[in-house]
């Protein structure tokens, strides 16, 4: 077996090399977050003698993979040193400062509470054919990461993203990379880590860009972590502390962890709680709003320009949880769509007036609609919309200053202007499940179409010149240039505003081989239900934070 040696901060870590690249796997870069450092913030992993062998998965913070039953692969792997990043390369040569390649840092999803950086999907294959170094990073899942306790730090799941950042900092040159190009990726719970990190001061000097792939919003509050946590800790019989809720073993609190976040009394069972929970209640784990290491929830991160100077690519998949409703569709045949939406806690006019809108839809089908535009597709549209508003704040304010400046005949330099914005929609439909759905994107994403179980979503033959496109954009943004689409402009009206739309050419003797698989559409022709899906609401009852 070929082996390639990279000496890090803490020591030496052993690779394996593959056609193409090398592969570092389960680097640890915090201690084990066990013992007196189970509920504690993470600290770096001290200097190991020797070497370290990376050839194999580190351990995962998920304990019980799904197998079969998840959208995504997500093996689990025992062990105490669950706080590791796995790096994959073009170059295992040192770089010297300024020539290094650009970075990928990615954080997977799995709402906070499973899921697993060892995914086959992720490898960092794709991205180093194309010369982008790529990092993927494990955290701490459900209680462990993000639960409410008495006497220990909120949010210790966004601590392990930033040391994890950090590392990255220290470490990515010795693997080929620039620390001054990392972009931060993430996809659903991990695209919500990534608008976390957007809106969280104290990351910012540790990436350059970011991307979001259907993204959920940060907006717990720390009353609801409390509620969480406490009532998880009374469950389980023990004091709402690190000594009480320390006495649990892992698996105890993974026991615990359904109980402590039920849906209440009364709400449907099945896919209609799920949705009802979605629209109302949000993940129940997740980051908390400390006012501190997340000072604000998403939309007012945005609002007031956190992470404005950082480029943005970000976007959904047209149909997310649509197929959740599916086993529904006879069902609910003969139901009134808005009539079950309002018992499922939306506002009636909004109720009213989103089923209107979709009425050439089967009712399971608005239902799942309306959880896919509110919960995600909503949110990807509201960010974008906030940061070209401060974008053009800054420009009105810069121009003013400069006028100001000139008739008084004093010189000044221009002021930061913010950065960029793209969103995209990602229609191609699944051929096995009906519809584009949450997590569909991310074979092509990675240019992974070959991985394990993706021709489970995707069946036997996808569309490698979309997975060209989409990888392609996402390379040209990682390295520092703009995607294949124009970004948002500052004046235009949102419905205007350009969407890149992501779907398969139809094959036929009239179509040229070197058809785009993509088209730039509008937010109007693209994004109109997810916008209806909040602005009706906002009319009628307290909109959920985005």
């Amino acid at each position: 077996m070929d082996t390639v040696d990279v000496s890090t901060t803490a020591g030496v870590v052993r690779g394996r090399r593959r056609p193409g690249s090398a592969a570092f796997l389960g680097i640890p870069y915090a201690a084990p977050p066990v013992g007196e450092l189970r509920f504690a913030a993470p600290v770096p992993h001290p200097p190991w003698p020797g070497v370290l062998d990376a050839g194999s998965p580190g351990a995962t913070p998920q304990r019980i993979d799904g197998g079969d039953t998840t959208l995504v692969p997500e093996p689990s792997f025992p062990g105490e040193s669950t706080l590791n990043v796995s790096v994959f390369t073009p170059d295992a040569t040192p770089a010297a400062e300024g020539a290094g390649l650009p970075v990928l840092v990615y954080i997977h999803g799995g709402g906070y509470t499973s899921g697993s950086a060892a995914s086959p999907w992720y490898d960092g294959a794709g991205f180093n054919r194309h010369g982008v170094v790529t990092v993927n990073v494990s955290y701490r899942l459900g209680f462990d990461g993000f639960g409410w306790i008495e006497d220990a730090p909120l949010n210790r799941g966004v601590l392990d993203w930033l040391l994890a950042l950090e590392w990255v900092q220290r470490n990515i040159r010795f693997f080929g990379g620039d620390p001054a190009r990392v972009t931060i990726a993430g996809q659903s719970a991990g695209g919500g880590a990534v608008l976390t990190l957007l809106g969280s001061p104290r990351a910012q000097p540790l990436f350059a860009r970011a991307i979001v792939i259907s993204g959920v919003a940060t907006h717990l509050t720390p009353d609801q972590a409390e509620q969480t946590g406490r009532r998880l800790a009374e469950l389980a019989g023990v004091a709402p502390t690190r000594v009480g809720l320390g006495a649990l073993t892992e698996q105890q609190i993974l026991a615990e962890q359904p109980r402590a976040t039920a849906l209440p009394a009364g709400t449907p069972a099945g896919p209609l709680g799920e949705i009802a929970n979605t629209l109302v209640g949000g993940l129940p784990f997740g980051p908390v709003i400390d006012g501190d290491l997340v000072p604000l929830a998403t939309g007012a991160a945005v609002r007031v320009g956190i992470g404005a100077d950082k480029a943005l690519m970000l976007g959904s998949t047209d149909h997310e949880f649509n197929f959740a409703m599916n086993e529904l569709t006879d069902e609910l045949a003969g139901e009134d769509a808005a009539e079950m939406l309002g018992r499922l806690g939306v506002a009636v006019p909004a109720a009213r007036a989103y089923a209107a809108a979709h009425d050439q839809r089967g009712t399971a089908d608005v239902l799942g609609q309306f959880a896919s535009d509110r919960a995600i597709r909503g949110v990807m549209l509201q960010v974008a919309e906030a940061r070209t508003a401060v974008a053009a704040d800054r420009a009105a304010a810069a121009s003013a200053a400069l006028a100001v400046a000139a008739s008084v005949g004093v010189a000044v330099g221009r002021a930061a202007e913010a950065a960029p914005t793209w969103l995209w929609a990602f229609a191609w439909r699944s051929p096995t499940f009906g519809g584009a759905l949450h997590c569909l994107d991310l074979p092509f994403f990675f240019d992974a179409l070959d991985a394990p179980r993706v021709a489970v979503l995707t069946g036997p033959a996808p569309s490698q010149r979309l997975a060209d496109e989409v990888h392609g954009s996402a390379v040209a943004f990682i390295a520092g240039g703009d995607p294949a689409w124009p970004a948002w402009t500052v004046g235009e009206p949102v419905d205007a505003q350009p969407v890149i739309r992501y779907d398969a050419a139809p094959a036929g003797p009239t179509v040229a081989a070197s058809a785009p698989a993509t088209e730039v559409a509008t937010v109007a022709a693209t994004y109109a239900g997810a916008a209806m899906a909040f602005v009706t609401e906002a009319a009628s009852a307290p909109p959920q934070p985005a």
